[in-house]
């Protein structure tokens, strides 16, 4: 099943999400610390896909760490983030991440580290330029907030 956009179904998942913004998105060389990719979020996220032009760069890091900036007015008592990364449609990873209370009218900063696998395992850009959804789906606690989608553009 390929990556959709979903809203919350819930009255207090929704007040939530109304509230609830992405800033920006960066991706580091985590041995390093380096910046190769740093995008500002589209006000149309929660409805519309999200393209990210990603350096092919990223590719050859063993370890890339992931910071992401998010706002929101309302208290999230156990924000969650569950990724689930499509390949032509095909689900291959997913990452559960636990970021826990969120103060309300706060903004926050989200960084993980993320471990390659092995380079035998790996495609080419390439072949995975505009093949690779990443479904983000924020949750407070199993509630969902709101269910996001990023189409990968390696360049």
């Amino acid at each position: 099943m390929a990556a959709e956009i979903e809203g919350p179904t819930d009255e207090l998942a929704m007040k939530i999400n109304e509230g609830f913004r992405i800033n920006w998105m960066n991706m580091r060389d985590a041995r390093v610390g380096k910046v190769l990719w740093e995008q500002q979020w589209p006000e149309d996220w929660k409805t519309q896909e999200t393209v990210a032009s990603i350096p092919k760069e990223v590719m050859k890091c063993r370890e890339v760490s992931r910071e992401l900036n998010f706002s929101s007015a309302e208290p999230i008592d156990k924000f969650t983030m569950i990724q689930r990364v499509f390949v032509h449609e095909v689900c291959t990873e997913e990452w559960n991440f636990d970021f826990g209370f969120v103060i309300p009218g706060s903004t926050n900063s989200w960084q993980s580290t993320i471990e390659a696998a092995d380079e035998q395992d790996m495609l080419e850009p390439e072949m995975l330029s505009g093949n690779v959804l990443i479904e983000t789906s924020f949750l407070n606690g199993d509630t969902l907030i709101n269910k996001s989608v990023v189409r990968i553009f390696y360049v």
